[in-house]
């Protein structure tokens, strides 16, 4: 029989551990990370978040230890979300601009005692907000402009602690122009802005708002957040946001919207990145738990497709497990 067809073999490339090292096209690192960490007012706290298994709300000066101990695996890049008491919350997220309140004196204590560390926040009002929406609420609705105002003091109050990368997710029309000219007014030209560019309207976000217990108090966020089976709005979304000023462009949800990634990536000279969200962590963890998968392999795999997709940047909560793995 003849075999000229088999000339060709591309098995030959698959053959051994290092030949397949050697041309694999994708790799992750852990530059190429960024992790979410949650932040609660007091001290000696860690508080696990019960559909998070392995992630915690932290104090502050756990939360120092636990940042020391990611640097030294090379995880220098963290998103710090701050879990708010019910008692201080209110319609107008007063306390997201109060330079006395827990998370704004963290935020300054963790950048000074880490200066290396690269550290971004969070700009929406949820956290704060006692109606658990991302802007302000008046009759029921979500009001567009006059959450600008809000936000701009937030962002502003953030960057006066040192921090390095903000980043609105509140989904507002013209959020970015307004946050990029508040900060540039005030002297803050180096902070970056890595706008939620395409922030879906997503089942995968209930761990996350249980760990803040953020949830809204009525409705849901589908006025503001982009309907799942849109994929154009994304580039407009994008193309607005890289007008205004963001110097990185985020997807959220990454697993379901791979192709979004793949996307702006291609059409968009921004730096993209993608949030594997809290979810899509869930799942992997409750089903390890039942032994119906290999979590790390598993692990490994989403965060490569992340990458293969075009993300330059993952905001992931496997960073700590990722990094770890990578040292045994």
């Amino acid at each position: 029989m003849s075999d000229h067809y088999l000339k060709r073999r591309p098995r030959r490339n698959r053959k051994s551990e290092a030949i397949r090292n050697m041309v694999e096209e994708t790799k992750v690192t852990t530059h190429d990370l960024i992790f979410p960490l949650f932040l609660v007012e007091g001290s000696g706290k860690k508080i696990e978040v019960e559909s998070m298994p392995g992630i915690y709300r932290l104090s502050t000066d756990l939360m120092l230890k636990e940042i020391e101990s990611c640097l030294k695996l090379g995880i220098v890049a963290f998103d710090i979300f701050p879990a708010v008491e019910e008692t201080h919350k209110d319609k107008t997220a007063t306390k997201s601009y109060d330079p006395g309140f827990f998370y704004l004196k963290a935020l300054r204590e963790i950048k000074s005692t880490f200066p290396e560390a690269c550290i971004m926040t969070d700009v929406a009002m949820d956290p704060y907000s006692s109606d658990g929406h991302d802007g302000l609420v008046e009759g029921g609705k979500i009001i567009n402009d006059k959450t600008l105002d809000i936000l701009g003091k937030m962002a502003l109050a953030q960057a006066e602690t040192g921090i390095d990368i903000i980043g609105p997710s509140d989904m507002m029309d013209g959020r970015v122009g307004y946050l990029r000219e508040v900060l540039d007014t005030n002297g803050f030209t180096d902070v970056s802005i890595m706008s939620y560019t395409a922030k879906y309207a997503s089942g995968f976000y209930n761990p996350f708002r249980d760990a803040l217990d953020s949830a809204p108090k009525f409705g849901d966020k589908k006025t503001y957040q982009m309907n799942p089976a849109n994929s154009r709005e994304a580039l407009i979304e994008a193309t607005l946001d890289m007008e205004e000023g963001a110097d990185f462009i985020m997807i959220k949800p990454a697993l379901s919207y791979l192709d979004i990634i793949k996307l702006l990536k291609d059409a968009l000279p921004l730096p993209v990145a993608a949030y594997n969200v809290s979810g899509e962590y869930s799942m992997v963890k409750a089903a390890h738990h039942r032994g119906w998968l290999d979590g790390e392999r598993v692990m490994n795999e989403i965060l490569l497709s992340i990458k293969r997709a075009g993300a330059d940047v993952i905001l992931t909560y496997f960073a700590k497990e990722f990094a770890s793995a990578r040292l045994r």
